[in-house]
């Protein structure tokens, strides 16, 4: 879902070519200092950096603050990128470190009200039960839903983060090592135990 990202800028979204640029060719467009790009790169990743933020903060409002200082200090800092990582590696790096740094702030004031999807058992998604279903199965449903939530606030923040770029953002491991500084072998370990500790909290 897009939200509405106020800059310190006033853009629509891109008419023209730069929707179809590789992330490249926009980094290059955005050093020589055209808006047209930035638009492009916001209307490409917005979603995204709000979902994975949205994942570690569970808060609509603080989600959207992150996503729009991510977007702020690309805006600002885009002329020193030298392509070391991925544009997109670069974009959730700035996210998650955003979003864990707002949660160490608010630490006392975390809220559990809005959480878009959950890994289920299986490693799949678990989305909202349809309406259909019968009246048992959704009370069992959502009291699963209720005690994910809770695992998922439990783990440590680096099995939360490689958690949520694998199964919300669907990233390759070498795309969550990238963004993690770390080793695909380290990224599989963070995966493993924070599926054990779901699922052992689960069980118990």
């Amino acid at each position: 879902m897009a939200f509405g990202l106020s800059l310190p800028l006033s853009f629509e979204l891109p008419r023209c070519s730069r929707l179809s640029a590789t992330d490249e060719e926009l980094v290059a467009q955005l050093q020589q200092g055209s808006e047209a790009a930035f638009r492009t790169l916001v209307a490409r990743y917005q979603n995204r950096i709000y979902q994975t933020a949205l994942s570690l903060l569970h808060s609509p409002e603080e989600a959207e603050d992150v996503a729009q200082e991510v977007f702020i200090e690309v805006y600002q800092t885009i002329a020193s990128f030298r392509g070391e990582a991925a544009l997109s590696t670069w974009l959730y790096r700035l996210a998650t470190s955003r979003a864990l740094r707002c949660r160490r702030w608010a630490h006392a004031k975390k809220r559990f009200a809005h959480f878009t999807s959950l890994l289920g058992l299986d490693n799949q998604v678990l989305h909202e039960l349809p309406d259909h279903a019968h009246p048992q199965a959704l009370l069992e449903g959502a009291q699963q839903l209720g005690l994910l939530r809770a695992c998922l606030g439990r783990l440590p923040a680096k099995q939360q983060v490689a958690f949520t770029l694998r199964h919300e953002q669907e990233l390759s491991y070498e795309e969550i090592a990238a963004v993690l500084a770390t080793s695909v072998p380290a990224v599989e370990s963070l995966l493993f135990r924070a599926r054990q500790k779901i699922q052992q909290s689960l069980q118990a």
